[in-house]
């Protein structure tokens, strides 16, 4: 279970994720990433057209909504629907691409390799919790 903790600001490793395919069920993965960063001291920005907010934060519809330079974009969108969204994902130029388990994808893999975003197929959570995040 992941704690509902504070924000603890850690100026020097702080970074600026975007979660797509973010959700208010404190049960699915991109809720508990969502708590998780947070906790880790990161700023989120929760993406998700069918929310207002979630976890107290304010979502984007979009990634082209998003206006601030992002490091990372952690993905919980199924290949089926990413598709779409890959234009979106390689506009924003993050540092980097996690696709969580369920979210990976050839295609997304592909563009994020050929822009020059680092592309990773790993688990969020699991990256937090190893301090490799």
């Amino acid at each position: 279970m992941i704690p509902d903790l504070p924000a603890v600001k850690s100026e020097r490793n702080a970074m600026i994720v975007a979660v797509l395919g973010a959700s208010p069920n404190p049960e699915r993965y991109a809720n508990k990433a969502i708590r998780m960063l947070r906790s880790h001291g990161h700023e989120v920005i929760p993406v998700n057209p069918g929310h207002e907010t979630i976890e107290g934060l304010a979502v984007a519809a979009s990634l082209a909504a998003v206006s601030r330079k992002v490091d990372t974009v952690t993905v919980y969108v199924g290949p089926a629907h990413l598709g779409p969204l890959i234009p979106e994902i390689v506009a924003l130029r993050p540092r980097r691409v996690i696709a969580n388990p369920g979210a990976e994808s050839t295609e997304l893999k592909a563009r994020a390799v050929e822009a020059g975003i680092e592309y990773l197929e790993a688990c969020t959570l699991v990256l937090l919790q190893t301090k490799q995040f």
